[in-house]
């Protein structure tokens, strides 16, 4: 009676890989390699080129020892695995994309806009009033506003007189402490109190325009660019004006 040899061995995957790429790369440019290399610039291992080495696998085992179920299994929720992180890494571009998008239109918005940051400087239009506040720790018996110009000179002194915990506002004329007009300018606005027979500085809350918005590029936090005064972080923004 004749015997049936059994000649052919069982394919693996590394085995189907290996075979593919040289085959395909001296006799044809479609198949594993072409997938494998057009997908992923010979870097890693598409999805594309990982379910046509899946498929010559099964084509190219050995029928009297088939591969096992659960090998199949295994590499099926590989590719499960690879297909849904590739939907993730879209959409997160996609995201990205779109908030990108919005900050810029956001940014677009802003440009010329009026806002109060916490800063002790402001360019001052002195031919009109100038609104600004001070943020009062807690219930003051007074307060005071020094007002410097460029140079470090004192131009005038404001008295907030008493004040409860919270903003106290003010306001300026644009007027030295003779009463005259002053040029327009940067000037400097220093806060100032005595507790308990000591000096305390106070912040200042000061009006200043948007003259540009610098977008980051991985994903930080937008920044103002203001007009005299430098840039600002649009978290340290407290209000946006007109």
């Amino acid at each position: 009676m004749a015997s049936v040899n059994d000649t052919t061995a069982g394919v693996n995957l590394n085995d189907v890989l290996k075979a593919s790429v040289k085959k395909t790369s001296d006799t044809n440019p479609t198949g594993v390699a072409t997938a494998t290399n057009s997908k992923t610039g010979n870097q890693a291992l598409g999805k594309d080129a990982f379910l046509q080495m899946l498929v010559t696998q099964m084509q190219n085992q050995n029928p009297l020892d088939p591969q096992d179920n659960s090998e199949f299994v295994a590499q099926l929720a590989q590719f499960s695995s690879l297909e849904g992180i590739t939907t993730l890494n879209e959409t997160v571009t996609a995201i990205s994309g779109n908030f990108k998008s919005s900050q810029a239109l956001q940014a677009s918005s802003l440009v010329g806009r009026s806002v109060v940051v916490q800063t002790d400087k402001a360019v001052v239009d002195t031919t009109k009033s100038f609104n600004g506040s001070v943020v009062v720790p807690q219930s003051l018996s007074n307060a005071t506003v020094t007002i410097t110009d460029k140079d470090g000179k004192v131009v005038k002194t404001i008295d907030l007189g008493e004040q409860k915990a919270g903003n106290a506002a003010f306001v300026w004329d644009g007027t030295n402490d003779a009463g005259e007009k002053v040029d327009p300018g940067t000037y400097t606005f220093a806060a100032k109190t005595t507790i308990d027979g000591k000096q305390h500085d106070m912040y200042t809350m000061l009006p200043a325009t948007v003259s540009s918005v610098t977008l980051s590029q991985t994903g930080g936090e937008m920044m103002l660019n203001l007009a005299g005064l430098g840039s600002i972080a649009l978290s340290k923004v407290q209000t946006i004006g007109i």
